[in-house]
């Protein structure tokens, strides 16, 4: 990467790998320690080897396989930085979503002097997965929120939360009153198990029990039973995890983070006491990242347990060959095999070899039919066995991916659920259409973590500023006052940043006096009470 001066970070934008691989490796044994990166991660994830807790030391280990498996000298030199211009007067661009994706986009253009940037979040706070995404006991992923620009107002920033695109202001307005606009709009729907039973009472998308516990207002009204002794969460990738997680977890380990407190409660009330999560395949090809699994077994509290005649040593027939990372998770899995849970400790039962086929009951969830599974040589091929398990429960949490919505006036492609594009630019349009980018998941599909919308985001930056710079941006019809007058009238309680500042002070502010990291307003009325507060606090008082 250009922060690292000697190139001993990959996988790097423009190398295989990168964009997919669940985390960046630093080679030990190219690294001069210098200390360029540690200052300029937003996340504080790296460390000095004699830093490292007990629960971190297996990084040393994992460092050392990636560069067993890919050899730093097959990178070839280091990628060139992108350049940007030092200014572009006139240039006006709105941003659509302000997760991620939007956020890394806007940082960028306000780098450049002259561009104006104005951000459209259809939400009362902006920050999306991060804020509604990560898990409450995640806070130091949540820190990278530190370099998204809506920690203090900027002049050539103007964000308008509450505002949605395609209710409040058009595409076909937005290009009116913008030189280009940038879709940063994630995938926000959940893909489907598409077997029997999965409309029951009792089955939930995992999309939404995450959005329930992290305070989401289209959420909060939710309700999950939680009076069963066993949830089988369907799907092994990270967030399949971390539900499980914060399932098994003791609420009171949960009370200091910014979980929604009608969660907490709920929590605190549950009568779960084990939480099994399925997998199609076997422990060496399950979704999770490692960073992610070594985080659950290591925690003290928390008793994760897998069984042996999943995890024992693979067929020869079907794919015994593991890379180093996926042997040391497979490891991993096999050392919590004889794990044992005191009387009263939740638990966490990881299951490979098994896809769901049916969920039964009456009017509700009462319990998941799975069949076995077996891999193929070729490991993305699962045949099925004639064994079947069934396992009972109230409540099922499918987490089995995401995806893309089509967006109103723009190409889809539904194979993918994306907007076909090049480098961020919208494919597909007309002559007269152009201006048109997309970033984030709706541009490459839901893989790569948080940092991985960096790089994504500065591609399509790096197009729409060619574009500009090129004249190949048709330059707006409408004023900034039109689009003001235009707004408050679709949308007269919509929010700006200054607002933002003032609910995000005053969440942080109840969340110190509780011992809490914040406390979240989950209802958009008392969000709007809060700002009209205070404003109204904020009012000289007259003199007499």
């Amino acid at each position: 990467m250009p922060t690292c001066p000697v190139n001993c970070i990959h996988p790097a934008p423009g190398e295989p790998g990168f964009g997919t691989s669940e985390m960046l490796y630093i080679d030990p044994e190219t690294c001069i320690e210098c200390k360029a990166c540690v200052t300029v991660c937003p996340v504080g994830a790296i460390h000095h080897e004699d830093d490292l807790t007990d629960a971190s030391l297996p990084f040393l280990e994992i460092n050392t396989a990636f560069y067993r498996e890919h050899p730093v000298d097959s990178f070839g030199a280091q990628p060139p930085e992108i350049r940007w211009p030092r200014a572009l007067d006139g240039l006006r661009v709105a941003i659509v979503g302000s997760g991620p994706a939007g956020s890394y986009a806007a940082a960028d253009l306000l780098r450049i002097a002259g561009v104006e940037v104005d951000v459209y979040e259809r939400l009362l706070t902006p920050e999306g997965l991060v804020r509604y995404g990560v898990a409450p006991d995640h806070q130091d992923t949540k820190s990278v929120s530190q370099v998204f620009p809506y920690q203090t107002p900027h002049p050539r920033l103007r964000v308008h939360l509450g505002v949605e695109v395609g209710v409040h202001i058009s595409h076909e307005e937005l290009l009116q009153h913008h030189h280009a606009v940038i879709y940063a709009v994630g995938a926000s729907s959940d893909r489907h198990l598409d077997i029997p039973g999965e409309d029951l009472a009792g089955s939930h998308s995992a999309t939404d029990f995450v959005a329930w516990y992290n305070g989401h207002p289209d959420a909060a009204q939710l309700t999950f039973d939680l009076s069963t002794e066993r949830a089988v969460v369907i799907g092994n990738g990270n967030v399949a995890l971390d539900v499980a997680r914060i399932l098994a977890s003791d609420p009171e380990d949960l009370a200091s983070s910014d979980i929604a407190d009608y969660a907490l409660a709920a929590l605190r009330e549950s009568h779960i006491r084990e939480v099994v999560v399925v997998g199609r395949r076997g422990p060496a090809q399950a979704a999770y990242s490692l960073p992610e699994l070594l985080d659950l077994v290591s925690r003290p509290n928390m008793c994760v347990v897998a069984l042996e005649d999943e995890v024992g040593q693979p067929d020869p027939e079907t794919g015994s060959e593991v890379s180093p990372l996926e042997e040391i998770k497979l490891r991993r899995v096999r050392e919590i095999v004889h794990n044992e849970s005191g009387p009263d400790a939740r638990r966490i039962t990881l299951r490979y070899f098994h896809s769901p086929v049916e969920l039964t009951g009456t009017d509700r969830v009462t319990a998941v039919r799975l069949r076995r599974n077996e891999l193929a040589a070729d490991t993305s091929v699962i045949r099925p066995t004639g064994d079947e398990t069934v396992l009972e429960t109230g409540l099922v949490l499918r987490a089995v991916g995401y995806r893309g919505k089509a967006i109103p006036s723009l190409p889809f492609d539904n194979s993918t659920g994306t907007v076909p594009n090049e480098a961020g630019r919208v494919t597909g349009l007309s002559d007269d259409a152009r201006g048109v980018y997309v970033t984030g998941w709706i541009k490459r599909g839901p893989r790569g973590v948080i940092g991985t919308n960096k790089q994504c985001a500065a591609e399509t930056v790096a197009s729409l500023v060619d574009d500009f710079a090129a004249g190949r941006l048709p330059a707006p019809s409408r004023s900034i006052a039109e689009l003001d007058e235009l707004l408050n009238s679709r949308n007269p309680k919509s929010l700006g940043l200054e607002a933002w500042l003032q609910i995000d002070a005053v969440e942080k502010e109840t969340g110190r006096q509780a011992g809490r990291t914040r406390v979240k307003f989950t209802d958009p009325a008392t969000m709007l009470g809060a700002t009209e507060a205070a404003v109204t606090h904020a009012q000289p008082k007259a003199d007499h």
